[in-house]
């Protein structure tokens, strides 16, 4: 497993996401992927007045994995929040091995809206490049076009591309 990114499943998710989004992600960090072994949903990380689940405790418990993965990025179909800030769609330990992505709200139909595939894979991509991005040491990008602008809202994501501008490319090609 060294050297390979472990997509990590926390909960149920769609069967077809993690061959899809392992491939998207090979081609963008030039690493083989692997599946993980699923990790149940913690209850103890559900707040019931917020009704979200703390993306802290996911990470720490991301971080507990005892394996020789490049990196591991947690999915999770949940609505996720971190202290200061009403829900994240995604979070990474900056320079660690550990990122998130919670998918919950990437779902046109979180916001009512049919549900549309290919809007919420090319969400989901955008999120786990970004996070993945985070655990290499980069930042957030100026260039509202580049993957690690940050995304303050839904319509932040959807505007910015799913690839690096290339001042962050050049550094993932040196991080990575």
């Amino acid at each position: 497993m060294a050297g390979e990114l472990l997509l990590v499943p926390i909960g149920p998710l769609s069967p077809d996401l993690l061959p899809w989004l392992g491939e998207e992600l090979r081609g963008r960090f030039g690493r083989p992927w692997t599946a993980g072994p699923a990790m149940v949903l913690p209850a103890e990380a559900y707040d019931a007045h917020r009704r979200q689940y703390r993306s802290d405790d996911l990470l720490e418990r991301l971080r507990a994995f005892s394996t020789e993965a490049w990196r591991l990025l947690g999915l999770v179909e949940a609505d996720l929040y971190t202290p200061g800030l009403n829900f994240v769609f995604g979070q990474a330990s900056l320079s660690g091995r550990e990122a998130l992505v919670a998918l919950a709200r990437l779902h046109p139909s979180f916001y009512g809206q049919p549900e549309d595939v290919e809007c919420f894979r090319l969400r989901t991509l955008k999120e786990a490049v970004h996070e993945l991005g985070h655990t290499l040491g980069l930042g957030h990008c100026p260039d509202r076009r580049c993957v690690m602008h940050f995304s303050n809202t839904l319509a932040d994501t959807d505007f910015k591309d799913a690839d690096f501008c290339p001042r962050c490319a050049r550094e993932v090609s040196r991080l990575a």
